[in-house]
């Protein structure tokens, strides 16, 4: 623990844990009791996926990640920075936590690019260029409680959809400059399993030795990939802790170490 810095806790919730009320009010509370300063970012792509379907538009993934074609990006926008955000919002001024909905449009605090096309064309996806430590740094010091939500921009008034965790770990990864950062990703599973229908077979540990090869072996795959491609990222670039686990047992699931 570096003392000459502030400690900063930064949480990011899962879509899946707004389908369940009791446990999205669990979470929201023990967020709000932690100590500021404190940033929460969220997905929505459950949510996204109903709406669009709902709407005629069927959901496209690849690896785990969304396509976004233009119908898409007007869903996931309205999704995610509208009704998840404004719920979040709402709910942590309940618990008197002063929060602010954002988007990475906002105050210019996260600037993207749409993915460059390789082997897939993730159409409006956005890959992070830029996060202005500096603004957010004055937001947090007001005792304000960031709430951020899966969209960013390229500053050309393009809206990108950006996935969740690669926000959390960017700002992680940028804060660290300025704050010891715990990173925590909170889901829908006690941690990341071994067996991904037992959830008692938690992985406590997991080094990115050994996370290469449950990944060549099959056992860590889907939506897990980007989440942990991030949680190593970030602490590659100085964040201090990163912890995966579930509502019921948040900040004590799986550990990430290098």
């Amino acid at each position: 623990m570096n003392k000459n810095k502030t400690p900063l806790k930064i949480l990011k919730i899962g879509g899946q844990v707004f389908e369940n009320q009791d446990d999205f009010f669990q979470l929201i509370r023990a967020f709000a009791a932690w100590d500021n300063p404190k940033i929460l970012v969220h997905g929505g792509g459950k949510k996204a996926s109903t709406m669009a379907q709902q709407l005629g538009i069927e959901p496209k993934m690849y690896n785990g990640r969304r396509i976004t074609d233009d119908a898409t990006l007007e869903v996931v926008v309205m999704v995610y920075a509208g009704w998840i955000n404004r719920k979040i919002v709402s709910r942590l001024q309940s618990l008197e936590c002063n929060a602010l909905g954002m988007t990475g449009a906002d105050l210019n605090s996260i600037e993207a690019h749409k993915r460059i096309v390789k082997e897939v064309d993730f159409g409006w996806a956005g890959d992070i260029d830029k996060v202005d430590n500096q603004m957010l740094q004055k937001v947090l010091e007001l005792e304000i409680t960031p709430v951020f939500c899966a969209i960013t921009h390229d500053k050309k008034g393009q809206l990108l959809n950006t996935n969740a965790d690669t926000i959390a770990a960017s700002l992680a990864a940028a804060l660290s400059i300025r704050y010891e950062v715990s990173l925590h990703y909170c889901f829908d599973r006690p941690g990341v399993l071994l067996d991904a229908s037992d959830d008692t077979t938690v992985i406590k540990e997991l080094s990115f030795e050994r996370y290469e090869q449950y990944k060549a072996e099959g056992i860590i795959a889907d939506g897990m990939l980007p989440k942990l491609d991030n949680a190593f990222d970030s602490l590659r670039k100085g964040v201090s802790e990163v912890v995966l686990g579930g509502v019921q047992n948040l900040g004590n699931g799986t550990k990430i170490k290098m």
